[in-house]
Protein backbone atom coordinates (compact mmCIF):
# COMPACT_ATOMS: atom_id res chain seq x y z
CA UNK A 1 0.00 0.00 0.00
CA UNK A 2 1.27 3.60 -1.04
CA UNK A 3 2.13 6.31 1.67
CA UNK A 4 -1.09 7.89 0.89
CA UNK A 5 -3.29 5.04 0.62
CA UNK A 6 -1.92 4.30 4.25
CA UNK A 7 -2.33 7.96 5.52
CA UNK A 8 -6.36 7.71 4.01
CA UNK A 9 -7.10 4.68 5.69
CA UNK A 10 -5.54 5.93 9.48
CA UNK A 11 -8.33 8.88 8.57
CA UNK A 12 -10.91 6.60 7.55
CA UNK A 13 -10.65 4.41 10.43
CA UNK A 14 -11.21 7.05 12.67
CA UNK A 15 -13.88 8.57 10.76
CA UNK A 16 -12.84 11.66 9.88
CA UNK A 17 -11.87 13.31 6.64
CA UNK A 18 -9.30 11.87 4.24
CA UNK A 19 -6.64 13.94 2.30
CA UNK A 20 -5.36 13.88 -0.75
CA UNK A 21 -1.71 16.05 -1.46
CA UNK A 22 -2.35 18.32 -4.67
CA UNK A 23 0.91 18.52 -6.30
CA UNK A 24 0.29 21.66 -8.47
CA UNK A 25 1.72 21.50 -11.51
CA UNK A 26 3.05 24.51 -13.78
CA UNK A 27 0.20 22.98 -16.98
CA UNK A 28 -2.44 24.09 -14.00
CA UNK A 29 -1.29 27.77 -13.82
CA UNK A 30 -2.93 30.08 -15.58
CA UNK A 31 -2.18 33.55 -17.06
CA UNK A 32 -3.06 35.04 -13.76
CA UNK A 33 -0.48 32.82 -12.20
CA UNK A 34 -2.44 31.09 -10.15
CA UNK A 35 -4.73 27.34 -10.86
CA UNK A 36 -6.80 27.45 -13.25
CA UNK A 37 -10.58 27.43 -11.87
CA UNK A 38 -11.51 24.31 -14.33
CA UNK A 39 -8.32 22.41 -12.77
CA UNK A 40 -9.97 22.34 -9.39
CA UNK A 41 -12.45 19.69 -10.72
CA UNK A 42 -9.64 17.23 -11.76
CA UNK A 43 -8.08 17.99 -8.12
CA UNK A 44 -11.49 16.64 -6.55
CA UNK A 45 -11.56 13.48 -8.82
CA UNK A 46 -8.07 12.86 -7.95
CA UNK A 47 -9.37 12.84 -4.41
CA UNK A 48 -12.60 11.20 -4.93
CA UNK A 49 -10.44 8.71 -6.67
CA UNK A 50 -8.05 8.45 -3.52
CA UNK A 51 -11.41 7.86 -1.32
CA UNK A 52 -12.77 4.86 -3.06
CA UNK A 53 -9.57 3.14 -3.34
CA UNK A 54 -10.35 2.77 0.54
CA UNK A 55 -13.52 1.21 -0.04
CA UNK A 56 -13.36 -1.08 -3.43
CA UNK A 57 -10.52 -3.23 -4.09
CA UNK A 58 -8.95 -3.20 -7.54
CA UNK A 59 -10.73 -5.76 -8.97
CA UNK A 60 -13.81 -4.24 -8.82
CA UNK A 61 -16.09 -4.07 -11.44
CA UNK A 62 -16.12 -0.67 -12.20
CA UNK A 63 -18.38 -1.21 -15.24
CA UNK A 64 -21.55 -2.92 -13.15
CA UNK A 65 -21.06 -0.97 -10.26
CA UNK A 66 -20.24 2.03 -10.95
CA UNK A 67 -20.36 5.72 -10.62
CA UNK A 68 -21.56 8.82 -12.36
CA UNK A 69 -21.04 12.83 -11.46
CA UNK A 70 -24.20 14.15 -11.38
CA UNK A 71 -23.08 17.79 -10.15
CA UNK A 72 -20.14 19.65 -8.93
CA UNK A 73 -20.28 22.83 -7.22
CA UNK A 74 -16.90 25.03 -6.61
CA UNK A 75 -16.59 28.16 -4.43
CA UNK A 76 -13.40 29.64 -4.82
CA UNK A 77 -12.09 31.67 -1.34
CA UNK A 78 -8.30 32.47 -2.22
CA UNK A 79 -5.76 31.38 -5.15
CA UNK A 80 -3.62 28.59 -5.18
CA UNK A 81 -0.17 29.27 -6.92
CA UNK A 82 2.51 27.25 -8.07
CA UNK A 83 4.83 26.44 -5.25
CA UNK A 84 2.30 26.33 -2.45
CA UNK A 85 1.76 23.53 -0.11
CA UNK A 86 -1.76 21.88 -0.47
CA UNK A 87 -4.15 19.43 0.04
CA UNK A 88 -8.06 18.50 -0.03
CA UNK A 89 -9.68 17.24 3.11
CA UNK A 90 -12.71 15.05 1.40
CA UNK A 91 -16.02 13.33 3.36
CA UNK A 92 -19.40 12.00 2.48
CA UNK A 93 -21.93 14.69 3.47
CA UNK A 94 -25.01 12.75 2.13
CA UNK A 95 -24.86 8.41 2.09
CA UNK A 96 -28.48 8.08 0.33
CA UNK A 97 -30.40 5.12 -1.94
CA UNK A 98 -28.80 5.65 -5.00
CA UNK A 99 -26.64 8.90 -4.82
CA UNK A 100 -23.50 10.60 -2.50
CA UNK A 101 -22.49 13.47 -1.75
CA UNK A 102 -18.86 14.62 -1.26
CA UNK A 103 -17.75 17.83 0.72
CA UNK A 104 -14.04 18.87 -0.40
CA UNK A 105 -12.03 21.60 1.23
CA UNK A 106 -8.67 22.76 -0.33
CA UNK A 107 -6.12 24.12 2.09
CA UNK A 108 -2.92 25.72 1.59
CA UNK A 109 -0.08 26.82 4.76
CA UNK A 110 0.36 30.58 4.23
CA UNK A 111 3.08 31.80 6.51
CA UNK A 112 2.69 29.10 8.76
CA UNK A 113 -0.94 29.06 8.85
CA UNK A 114 -3.24 26.81 7.65
CA UNK A 115 -5.77 28.42 4.76
CA UNK A 116 -9.05 27.23 4.03
CA UNK A 117 -8.90 28.01 0.25
CA UNK A 118 -12.14 26.41 -1.88
CA UNK A 119 -14.88 24.62 -1.09
CA UNK A 120 -16.92 22.22 -2.76
CA UNK A 121 -19.34 19.32 -3.33
CA UNK A 122 -20.13 16.22 -5.72
CA UNK A 123 -23.08 14.52 -5.89
CA UNK A 124 -22.61 10.93 -7.42
CA UNK A 125 -25.11 8.53 -8.68
CA UNK A 126 -24.53 5.20 -8.58
CA UNK A 127 -24.81 3.38 -12.09
CA UNK A 128 -24.38 -0.10 -14.00
CA UNK A 129 -22.92 0.65 -17.40
CA UNK A 130 -23.25 -2.32 -19.03
CA UNK A 131 -27.60 -2.04 -17.94
CA UNK A 132 -27.18 1.92 -18.43
CA UNK A 133 -29.51 2.15 -15.48
CA UNK A 134 -28.91 3.67 -11.71
CA UNK A 135 -28.25 1.34 -9.33
CA UNK A 136 -28.23 0.87 -5.31
CA UNK A 137 -25.05 2.21 -3.67
CA UNK A 138 -23.46 -1.17 -3.20
CA UNK A 139 -23.10 -2.41 0.44
CA UNK A 140 -19.18 -3.06 0.33
CA UNK A 141 -19.53 1.07 0.24
CA UNK A 142 -22.11 1.31 2.44
CA UNK A 143 -19.98 -0.90 5.15
CA UNK A 144 -16.74 1.55 4.27
CA UNK A 145 -18.36 5.24 4.12
CA UNK A 146 -18.91 7.58 7.02
CA UNK A 147 -21.08 9.88 6.60
CA UNK A 148 -19.44 13.24 8.69
CA UNK A 149 -21.87 16.37 8.50
CA UNK A 150 -20.47 19.71 7.09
Amino acid sequence: MDPLSIYMTIFAKKKVKSRYDIEVRFADIDVMGHVNNAVYLSYFEQARIGFFKLIADENWDWQKLGILLAKNEVNYLAPLLLNDEAWIETRCVRLGEKSMTFAYEIKKMLKGQEMLITTGQSVLVCFDATTQKTISVPDAWRSGITVLPE
